[in-house]
């Protein structure tokens, strides 16, 4: 196990990528726990304004993400200055994702259903980045032999091969596994082979004249949404918190 770890992630290039990680993830929960009080009316904390102008952690996450950005690229990865451009970077898009909602929706959704989609991104980024650094690399090129990475061919090959599966899985409305599968070849093709969703481009396109693959399909949909959603939904108000109830809808007067 000390091997595994010396040499997949405490080598020098690789480092960076560990802090950043670790920042990302510290400081979303850090964020998380802050704003949760400050909903609560509890702790020291508030709302940070300026003239009245509320001003989302967002803002100074843009500006962190720039500079750790920059700073990476202009400095040695393996000197001081990539270790804090990779720290700086790490704060600045945990700031950034945690209100990934409200730049979808260019609106406060942060507390609403809408806003799951923040914890949600969070996590799918912390998962792909944990995977680089087990080892996986985009495309499966590391499951390539030395003599297949001498053959340019193979290796263009299996990079479009794994592609083009990630692609027709994004298709089939499985967006979540198309970003995997970009890292874990297998992944990949199991979106590419199973049914589409409904009203996905792929059900859209070559489920129109058969009506049984669209019946399998939403009916799939439906078992897999019956089984998952709420497992899912109790998950992202864990980490993230319990959204605002709806507004209560009125009744229909005809």
């Amino acid at each position: 196990m000390g091997h595994w770890w010396v040499r997949n992630i405490v080598e020098p290039g690789k480092l960076p990528l560990l802090l950043a990680l670790t920042a990302f993830v510290l400081t979303f929960v850090a964020t998380r726990v802050i704003t949760r009080l400050i909903r609560a009316d509890r702790g020291p904390f508030g709302n940070v304004e300026a003239g009245g102008l509320h001003i989302h952690h967002a803002v100074p996450g843009v500006v962190l993400t720039v500079v750790g950005g920059f700073g990476a690229v202009a400095s040695d990865r393996h000197g001081a200055g990539g270790i804090l451009a990779a720290v700086v970077f790490g704060v600045g898009a945990g700031l950034v994702l945690d209100e990934f909602a409200l730049i979808l929706h260019l609106d406060d959704v942060y507390w609403s259903a809408e806003g799951r989609k923040s914890v949600e991104v969070v996590v799918v980024t912390a998962a792909l980045v944990g995977l680089l650094l087990a080892g996986f690399a985009p495309f499966g090129v590391n499951d390539l032999s030395q003599q297949e990475l001498q053959d340019r061919g193979s290796v263009l090959g299996t990079v479009a091969m794994n592609f083009l599966f990630s692609l027709v899985a994004l298709s089939k409305g499985k967006a979540r596994i198309a970003v995997f599968g970009v890292i874990v070849p297998v992944v990949a093709l199991v979106g590419a082979l199973r049914l589409a969703r409904p009203g996905s481009l792929w059900a859209r396109r070559f489920y129109g004249g058969r009506p049984r693959a669209r019946a399998r399909a939403a009916l799939r949909a439906y078992h897999h949404d019956r089984r998952w959603a709420g497992p899912s939904r109790a998950l992202q108000d864990w980490i993230g918190g319990k959204p605002d109830p709806g507004p209560a809808r009125l009744p229909d007067h005809h």
